[in-house]
């Protein structure tokens, strides 16, 4: 029972096979055809083709990729490869390659896979969350992702961030139209745009981090801030999905010190006398997207043993 997955990057197309344990049986990673759809398609196409020769027939194939499908449209949006909005990609590989196909935001694919196999093996509800150069979220309940019917479950960066005090009205504006997002404050970019706010100093997330950890006292100041937001943004969350674990994922993922200071701040808004959620680091890292992918063929219903 051999899982096919694909990750469709910016800049890089991934493709990992997967035997039924999670056994890595191939892994390939090529150039991402730039600002040409059809040569997306044959990329693709070739390498879904030359998994089938090297290993046989395959059980599944699962695409992550970012943007969605539209269930109104059947056309992907809100991709960050543009050339692809606006195509039917899961019609048009369907039909290059004969066979059934599934393709999920890259954030799904993240939290499936962490889910899985992942931090987040025998929960029940996880959220993974991605915190990067934007900010995403999935939500896979026993084991399978849960897409909604707008195909916009877990689409928790361009909601407002909760209780937002005086100060941060109205917010950045945010690439969607509105102000404000949790992306603006939570992604890469929005903590070098607060610590430049704040000190005038051009630092990047990593130079900040490293600074607050050698005792900077702006530095830590920043970061202090980011707990404080990311904490009210996972208790918003808490409080309405009630997760069993919140994953984290994204280059900010590897701050070790969220793990202890954010499940401390986060009770002071979750609406309940004590919060058994937890907070954890992903533990497949990069690769968490092309497994999510390859696990989207996988029967639902099992889940993991916690290990």
């Amino acid at each position: 029972m051999i899982r096919l997955g694909l990750d469709l990057g910016g800049t890089k197309t991934e493709i990992l096979a997967l035997d039924a344990r999670g056994n890595e049986l191939l892994r390939r990673r090529v150039p991402s055809p730039q600002h040409d759809y059809e040569a997306t398609l044959a990329c693709i196409v070739a390498l879904v083709r030359g998994a089938e020769a090297q290993l046989g027939a395959l059980e599944s194939v699962g695409i992550a990729t970012p943007g969605a499908i539209s269930p109104a449209t059947g056309l992907l949006r809100n991709s960050n490869s543009t050339w692809l909005n606006g195509r039917p990609l899961l019609d048009d590989l369907v039909e290059r390659l004969g066979r059934p196909l599934r393709i999920e935001n890259d954030a799904n694919c993240f939290a499936l896979s962490e889910a899985v196999d992942g931090a987040g093996a025998g929960r029940r509800v996880v959220f993974g969350v991605i915190l990067g150069t934007g900010v995403g979220a999935g939500i896979a309940v026993d084991g399978t992702v849960l897409s909604g019917p707008n195909r916009i479950a877990g689409e928790w960066g361009h909601n407002p961030l909760p209780w937002a005090e005086d100060a941060e009205r109205p917010g950045p504006s945010c690439y969607c139209g509105k102000r404000g997002c949790i992306e603006t404050f939570l992604s890469g970019p929005g903590l070098c745009r607060d610590h430049r706010s704040a000190t005038d100093e051009e630092r990047g997330a990593e130079e900040i981090v490293a600074a607050a950890g050698a005792g900077d006292a702006a530095s830590l100041a920043t970061l202090e801030r980011y707990e404080e937001r990311l904490a009210r943004a996972l208790a918003h969350v808490i409080n309405i999905l009630d997760p069993d674990a919140i994953v984290l994922g994204g280059g900010l993922s590897n701050v070790s010190r969220f793990y202890e200071r954010v499940p401390r701040l986060w009770s002071r808004w979750v609406f309940a006398d004590r919060v058994d959620t937890l907070l954890l680091r992903n533990r497949h890292g990069d690769s968490s997207g092309v497994r999510g992918a390859a696990w989207l063929g996988r029967a639902s219903g099992a889940v993991p043993a916690a290990p």
